[in-house]
């Protein structure tokens, strides 16, 4: 009770407070055009949450409040397609099991702030229990408390026993996750359920998982005909599906289901990458959490045998990444925050850039692609009409990617939240 006590009195003094939106004339240094890469030196008119105009010929007025950024360039707000809000990161191992659902939603509370303070102002957040991701999103929503829009999955979909069922205790507790369901119909009436109280999208798992307990990466873990059931249900409610899937098997019967994005594609071939591309299909590959994994997961207490599994599929994740880089497919910046600190997810740009692509394109991943993915037309660019999430960084980020590791200036929906 105590250290809950202390985390409320950290999160009331920490966020700071949330006013409304108003009328703003930013003046850096230089704008990124995300669509084309040039820069270009112009100032920003922000009002009511828009951008209303890009100009460099704008009157004085008392109502306008003028936010002199001399040394910043101007970039729209980071996107990430793949991130777990709710939790205590720190707890290690089985500590895990001790954490209620209520206290795991308030460091969510802290985890979304940690994130949206690192330039991250639009998230996706896939999987948690007990509708916690939705209470966090009707909070922000609402200027409660402080963190990016969120789209949330709730409970993600699974088999019994698969990666998306807490197979870590044993038979005696009787314990399954919130998303378990097998067979076509159990599957229908789970996405209906999770669609009820106020998910946006479903995330199933089609594939075993590093992180779990007796999976094999490479088993697809849902039959076609199930599969089919899920994406069928869910588009049928206008909500997008996010495939978790290691395997090449798995990958290929998600594509070929009709999902909208695959969650890691860790053994993704060219072939399959080809599928992706003329389904249309966005792969969300996490290229920076193997090195957490594997550098600091023992500490935090993974077990060996999902470190084992991390070795197996890390370096070739990435080679395969690279593949997708040079064939064009549809990649947007995904990172499995909450593996690691929340905050840092602007560590993963230098591995997409090491891995095959331009910076241009690493940031287009986290902008105009994930926008794409997600369905919000606007947002994603500094443009006229857009919302106005907005970020600044010293320097200039195509020329050194790592300048978005340490955002200097963060506008979600024309609230400055960090100046």
């Amino acid at each position: 009770m105590r250290a809950l006590i202390c985390l409320i009195s950290f999160l009331i003094t920490a966020i700071p407070i949330i006013g409304s939106a108003d009328s703003y004339l930013l003046n850096p240094k230089q704008i990124l055009d995300v669509e084309t890469g040039k820069l270009i030196q112009s100032k920003v008119l922000v009002t009511d949450g828009k951008i209303m105009a890009i100009s460099n010929s704008f009157k004085a007025s008392e109502d306008l409040k003028v936010i002199n950024l001399p040394d910043l360039t101007l970039l729209p707000g980071l996107m990430d397609a793949h991130v777990h809000l709710i939790g205590n990161t720190e707890l290690k191992g089985m500590e895990r099991l001790s954490e209620s659902s209520y206290l795991s939603t308030i460091y969510g509370v802290k985890n979304a702030q940690d994130t949206l303070m690192a330039g991250f102002t639009t998230v996706r957040n896939v999987g948690a229990s007990n509708y916690s991701d939705v209470a966090l999103k009707q909070a922000i929503a609402k200027l409660a408390v402080l963190g990016p829009t969120l789209l949330v999955s709730g409970p993600p979909l699974g088999i019994t026993g698969g990666h998306c069922d807490n197979n870590t205790l044993p038979y005696d507790f009787k314990h399954g996750d919130d998303g378990v369901a097998d067979g076509p119909w159990e599957i229908r009436k789970k996405v209906r359920e999770n669609r009820k109280y106020g998910a946006d999208l479903i995330k199933f798992c089609a594939t075993g998982g590093v992180l779990s307990k007796n999976t094999n990466l490479g088993t697809t873990q849902y039959t076609a005909d199930e599969m089919e059931a899920i994406v069928d249900e869910a588009h049928n409610r206008d909500m997008k599906v996010a495939a978790h899937a290691h395997g090449l098997d798995g990958i290929k019967a998600a594509i070929l289901a009709g999902v909208d994005s695959v969650e890691h594609a860790s053994l993704i071939d060219e072939e399959t990458i080809e599928l992706a591309k003329t389904k249309g299909v966005f792969l969300s590959m996490d290229v920076y959490v193997s090195d957490f994994i594997l550098g600091e997961g023992a500490k935090q207490g993974i077990p060996e045998y999902s470190l084992n599994k991390e070795r197996q599929v890390g370096k070739k994740q990435r080679e395969n990444f690279q593949k997708a880089v040079k064939a064009n497919a549809k990649i947007v910046f995904a990172t499995d925050a909450g593996i690691y600190p929340h905050g840092k997810n602007a560590r993963q740009f230098k591995y997409m850039v090491r891995w095959g692509m331009t910076p241009l394109q690493a940031i287009q991943a986290a902008t105009i692609n994930t926008a794409s993915l997600f369905g919000v037309p606007n947002i994603g660019k500094i443009k006229e009409s857009f919302e106005a999430d907005i970020i600044g960084v010293k320097g200039n980020p195509l020329e050194d990617i790592t300048s978005l590791e340490a955002v200097e200036f963060v506008m979600n929906n024309g609230i400055v939240i960090k100046q």
